[in-house]
C-alpha cells in the first residue's frame, strides 16, 4: 500500500500567503493536530482543509502578483516605445543632415543665384539649373551676371527690407514648414524687361535666371519634373529646360510619407540589408545565427547555475560557497526555520533543500540521481519471506551500550577498544535462545562521532537509546533520540546500571516526560526497561521487546535476488587490503560477485562473519567483512551487486567525476573580503592538517572535530584525509603545504618516519580520539598572540611632600594595600579621579633604595617628569601581564 502523499506547510503556507500560527490555528479548530514548526508536513487532505478556507487569500495574492506584472509590463511598453521614438528622431535628423550636406554640395557646384544683392538661397538646390551639354553653346552670357547686380533698375529693391525678410522666414535643418508668406520678384523683373528685348531663357542662359519666377505651393503640392528620385541617373534633366520653355522651378515641400520612405531606404543601405553581394547577405546571416546561439548558451548557462549538484551531508561553508552567497545569511535563514547550525555542521538533504530554496537555488543530489538511474528490480509479494530486525544501540559515552551488546554477545567486545570507549561502528548478529536472529549495529557515543551516530539511525530498523540510571539524559543522549526520530524507527528505552545505589530510574523517565517522549508505565506508547548489563537483569525482556517491535513493523526480504545494502565500516589491513564492514539488506550476497559501493568497486574475493569465520553467502540483515574492492569506501554509501562488470566500472567513474567537481565547487578561495578581514584582524593563523586513520569513520569524526575548532583568529584547513598508513606522498604534501600529520591508530612506514625527520615535519600518533582533539585545541591556543591585562599590585597614599631643588618633589607615602614595586607602573588618584600614569624615579626605604615596599610601611616616592602632587592624593601600583588566550 502506497503511502499518502505529503507536503510540507511551508510551501503551503507561501502558496495561500498566510501565517504559520493562522494555519495550525486553524487545523486545530478542525481537530487536526499540527506541529507549529515551518518544516512540518501535512497530508493532502489537510492540504484541502486549508485550501478550500483560504483559497481567497491565494487568489488575492495571485491578483495582485497580476496587477503588478500588467503595471511592470505597461511601464515596459511605454519605456520600450519612448526610446523608439528618440531613436527614429535621432535618425530622422541624421538622415535630414546628411540630405543638406548633399544639397550644400550640389549649390557649390553651381553656384548662388542673385538678384542684386539678395542671395536666393543657395540651400534650395531646385533654385538653380544644372549644366548640360546642350547649353554649351550659350555659356558665354554667363559672364554678364556681375553687370546685372550693379544695375539702376534693382535699386528700388534696397528700399524695401525683402533680403531680411526672407532670412527671417528660413529656418536651417527645421523640417519643411509653411510661414503662410511669400516673396513676390516680378516687381524687380518688370523694369528689366523694359529695357531688354524680350527672349526665351534657356538652359544656360544668365539673363533668363534673374527673370524667373518662384512660384508658392501649397503643402502636398509636388513641382513638375522634381518627383522623388524619378529623374536620378537622365543627368539630371528636368521636362522643359533647353526646349524652349521658361526655366520656372516650383519649391516642393516632401510629405511625411516620403520623408518616412527616404529614411528607411537610407537605412537599410547603412545596415547592408540593401546590398546585392550574396557573400554580404551570407556574413550577415551567419552573424544573426552566431548572436542568437550565444544568447542561447548563455541563458542556459544561467538557468543551469541556479542547480547546485550535491551528495548528501554537506556543511553550512560548504553550501554558502557554492550559492556565493555570505555564510551569517545561510545561518539565519536556518535559524528563522527553527534549526540552530554552525558553519562547520553538515545538513541534511531536507534542510538543504530548503535553504537553498529560499535563496532561489535548487538542489540535485548526484548519488541519489545515479543510484536512481540503477535498474532497480521490485520485488513481487510472494517471493518476500522474514528477516531479522536491525537493531541500533545508541546513547551517550559510559551509559553502558558496549556493555549491553557484550552480555548479549557474550563476549568482551570493549577489550579491544582504545580508552574504554567505542571508536567504530560495530555490526553483530546475535542468535537468541529462541531461535530467532537479530542484528546488532553499535555505534559510539561520544560527540564527535556525530556523522557515525545519524548513518546508524539510517540503516536501522529499530534504536535502542541506552541511559544510566545514575546519570542524567546528556547532549548525545538527546542527539541520538533526534537522529533516531528524524529516521522514522521505533525507540525502545534501556534505562541501564538499576544495579547501583545511586540509581534513580524515575528521574530520568521525568527528564523524557519533559522531551514529550512519554513510556508505557507512564501512559505512553514508548517502550523501556529497567536493566542492568553488568549483571544481565531484565536483559531478556528487554530483548523480547525488540522482537515484539519487529513483529509489528513485518520486516521482509527477498533472498533470491542480487544483493544490495549499506557500508558500515571501512579500513585497511595491511596484509589482506580494503576491507570492507558491509551490512546486506536485500537479496544474497556471494563470494564472486562483482559490488559497487559509492565510488569503488571489485570482486569480492573473501567474507568474514563478525568473529572472523569464513562464509560463502550472506542473506538479508547479515554483517559481514568483504575483501576485494579497490578502495576504501564511504561509511554509508549504499552497495549494489551488477551482473555486468562493465556497468559497475562505468558508474563509478562517473561517480569519481561528480566527486571530483564536488570538491572544485566547494574548494573556497581568497577572496578581497577574505584579505581585508585577515589584514584587520592582524594576527591571522592557518594550521593545516592531514589525517590518516585506520578507518574511515575515524577520519571522519576526526575531520568534523578539527573544523569545529577554527576561529577569527586561527582557520583550521583539512588539506587531505585517508584511509591507511602515513606515506611518503603524506609526508611530501605536509613538507609543501606546511602541515601537521594526525596518525589515528596508524604509524608511518619506515621511509616515511625518515623523510619526515629530514623535512622536520611532526607526526602525532593517537589511539583515542578525544587526546588528539585536546592536543590540538593546546596547539592552537599555544600560536594565538597572548592578551595583555593590567594587574593592580598595590596602593599608597601620600602622607607628607618634600620638595628639593634640583630633584623634584618626592611624596612620604605609606603603603596602605598589596605591594608597591620600582618596577611597576603607577597611577595618581585625586577625588578618584585618575590626575597621571606614568613610571617611578626612585623608590626608597629611608635612604635605601628598594624593589619593593610592602603593606603597612611607609617609603618615598618620586614619579618621573611629574611633581603636581598633593598630599592624601593615592598610587596605584599596577603591572602589564600577558595572559594565555583559549578557543572560544
Amino acid at each position: 500500500m502506497s503511502e499518502e502523499k505529503t507536503i510540507r506547510i511551508n510551501k503551503v503556507l507561501r502558496e495561500f500567503n498566510i501565517s504559520l500560527d493562522r494555519a495550525v490555528d486553524y487545523l486545530k479548530e478542525k481537530g487536526i493536530a499540527v506541529e507549529s514548526n515551518p518544516n512540518a508536513k501535512i497530508t493532502e487532505a489537510e492540504y484541502g482543509i486549508l485550501q478550500a478556507q483560504f483559497a481567497g487569500d491565494k487568489g488575492n495574492k495571485v491578483a495582485s502578483m497580476e496587477v503588478g506584472e500588467e503595471k511592470r509590463k505597461e511601464k515596459e511598453a511605454l519605456r520600450i516605445e519612448r526610446e523608439k521614438e528618440i531613436e527614429d528622431k535621432r535618425r530622422y535628423d541624421e538622415e535630414r543632415a546628411r540630405q543638406m550636406e548633399v544639397i550644400k554640395a550640389k549649390a557649390s557646384v553651381t553656384g548662388p543665384k542673385t538678384v542684386g544683392s539678395i542671395d536666393l538661397d543657395p540651400k534650395k538646390p531646385e533654385a538653380a539649373p544644372e549644366p548640360k551639354a546642350e547649353a554649351a553653346p550659350v555659356a558665354p552670357k554667363v559672364e554678364p551676371v556681375k553687370p546685372v547686380a550693379a544695375e539702376p533698375s534693382v535699386e528700388p529693391a534696397a528700399e524695401k527690407p525683402a533680403e531680411e525678410t526672407f532670412q527671417t522666414q528660413y529656418q536651417k535643418l527645421s523640417g519643411a514648414t509653411l510661414t503662410g508668406q511669400t516673396i513676390d520678384l516680378s516687381q524687380f523683373n518688370r523694369p528689366k524687361k523694359k529695357k531688354e528685348d524680350p527672349k526665351p531663357a534657356a538652359g544656360g542662359d544668365a539673363a533668363a535666371k534673374n527673370k524667373r519666377k518662384r512660384i508658392p505651393t501649397k503643402p502636398g503640392e509636388s513641382r513638375p519634373g522634381m518627383g522623388q528620385g524619378q529623374n536620378a541617373g537622365k543627368g539630371g534633366q528636368r521636362p522643359g529646360i533647353g526646349k524652349g520653355r521658361p526655366a520656372i522651378v516650383a519649391k516642393v515641400e516632401p510629405t511625411e510619407e516620403e520623408v518616412k520612405n527616404q529614411i528607411r531606404e537610407t537605412l537599410e543601405k547603412l545596415q547592408g540589408k540593401g546590398s546585392k553581394s550574396k557573400a554580404a547577405k551570407y556574413r550577415r546571416e551567419k552573424r544573426d545565427t552566431h548572436r542568437l546561439k550565444s544568447e542561447d548558451e548563455q541563458r542556459t548557462l544561467e538557468e543551469g547555475s541556479k542547480t547546485l549538484k550535491v551528495t548528501e551531508f554537506v556543511t553550512v561553508g560548504e553550501l554558502a560557497a557554492m550559492m556565493d552567497v555570505p555564510i551569517t545569511k545561510v545561518i539565519g535563514t536556518c535559524m528563522s526555520l527553527g534549526i540552530m547550525v554552525t558553519q562547520n555542521q553538515r545538513l541534511d538533504a531536507e534542510t538543504m533543500t530548503i535553504v537553498a530554496d529560499e535563496f532561489g537555488f535548487e538542489v540535485e543530489f548526484i548519488t541519489t540521481d545515479i543510484e536512481e538511474n540503477l535498474m532497480v528490480e521490485e520485488d513481487r509479494p510472494e517471493d518476500l519471506t522474514p528477516r531479522a530486525p536491525i537493531v541500533t544501540v545508541m546513547g551517550h559515552v559510559d551509559h553502558g551500550k558496549t556493555s549491553l551488546l557484550d552480555y548479549i554477545r557474550k563476549e568482551n567486545v570493549i577489550a579491544g577498544e582504545s580508552g574504554g570507549i567505542t571508536q567504530h561502528i560495530g555490526a553483530y548478529g546475535v542468535m537468541l535462545d529462541n531461535g530467532q536472529k537479530i542484528t546488532f549495529l553499535d555505534t559510539p557515543g561520544h560527540e564527535a562521532f556525530t556523522a557515525m551516530r545519524a548513518r546508524g539511525a539510517q540503516v536501522t530498523d529499530i534504536a535502542i537509546i541506552v541511559i544510566a540510571a545514575d546519570d542524567a539524559i546528556m547532549p548525545q543522549t538527546r542527539e541520538a533520540i533526534s537522529h533516531a526520530q528524524a529516521a522514522g524507527v521505533p525507540i525502545i528505552f534501556a534505562i541501564n546500571k538499576v544495579d547501583k545505589p545511586t540509581a534513580n530510574p524515575d528521574k530520568i523517565k521525568e527528564q523524557l516526560a519533559t522531551m514529550n517522549l512519554l513510556v508505557e508505565e507512564w501512559g505512553g506508547k514508548i517502550q523501556s526497561e529497567d536493566i542492568s548489563a553488568k549483571t544481565g537483569l531484565k536483559v531478556k525482556e528487554l530483548l523480547e521487546k525488540v522482537l515484539l517491535e519487529a513483529e509489528i513493523l513485518d520486516l521482509k526480504a527477498n533472498a533470491d535476488r542480487l544483493a544490495q545494502g549499506t557500508v558500515v565500516e571501512a579500513q585497511l589491513d595491511k596484509g589482506k587490503g580494503y576491507v570492507a564492514t558491509i551490512l546486506v539488506q536485500n537479496g544474497t550476497l556471494r563470494v564472486g560477485d562483482y559490488m559497487l559501493a559509492g565510488k569503488n568497486h571489485g570482486k569480492i574475493r573473501a567474507m568474514h562473519d563478525e568473529r572472523g569465520h569464513v562464509i560463502k553467502e550472506a542473506g538479508p540483515s547479515t554483517p559481514v567483512s568483504v575483501l576485494g574492492l579497490d578502495g576504501a569506501p564511504t561509511a554509508g554509501d549504499k552497495f549494489v551487486v551488477f551482473e555486468d562488470e562493465r556497468e559497475a566500472k562505468q558508474i563509478a567513474a562517473k561517480r569519481t567525476q561528480l566527486q571530483r567537481e564536488l570538491s572544485v565547487r566547494t574548494q573556497k578561495h581568497i577572496t578581497l573580503a577574505e584579505i581585508g578581514r585577515r589584514i584587520a584582524l592582524g594576527q591571522f593563523k592557518e594550521l593545516n592538517i592531514i589525517i590518516k586513520g585506520d578507518v574511515d569513520g575515524s577520519v571522519e569524526a576526526l575531520s568534523d572535530s578539527f573544523s569545529k575548532l577554527s576561529t577569527e583568529e586561527i582557520q583550521v584547513n583539512i588539506i587531505h584525509k585517508g584511509v591507511g598508513a602515513i606515506t611518503e606522498t603524506d609526508v611530501n604534501l605536509a613538507s609543501a603545504s606546511d602541515a601537521i600529520i594526525i596518525g589515528f591508530n596508524v604509524r608511518p612506514s619506515s621511509s616515511a618516519k625518515q623523510l619526515a625527520d629530514r623535512e622536520e615535519i611532526d607526526i602525532r600518533n593517537y589511539s583515542i580520539i578525544y587526546d588528539a582533539i585536546d592536543d590540538l585545541k593546546d596547539a592552537m591556543e599555544g600560536m594565538l598572540s597572548p592578551e595583555m591585562k593590567e594587574e593592580i599590585t598595590g596602593t599608597a597614599e601620600i602622607r607628607e611632600l618634600f620638595k628639593i631643588s634640583k630633584v623634584g618633589t618626592i611624596a612620604g607615602c605609606m603603603v596602605t594595600d598589596g605591594k608597591i614595586y620600582r618596577s611597576a607602573k603607577v597611577r595618581i588618584i585625586r577625588d578618584g579621579v585618575v590626575v597621571h600614569t606614568g613610571e617611578l624615579t626612585a623608590l626608597k626605604r629611608f635612604k635605601d633604595d628598594v624593589k619593593e615596599v610592602s603593606k603597612g610601611y611607609d617609603c618615598g616616592i618620586q614619579i618621573k617628569g611629574y611633581n603636581d602632587i598633593e598630599i592624601n592624593d593615592l598610587i596605584e601600583s599596577f603591572q602589564e601581564v600577558a595572559v594565555k588566550k583559549k578557543l572560544k
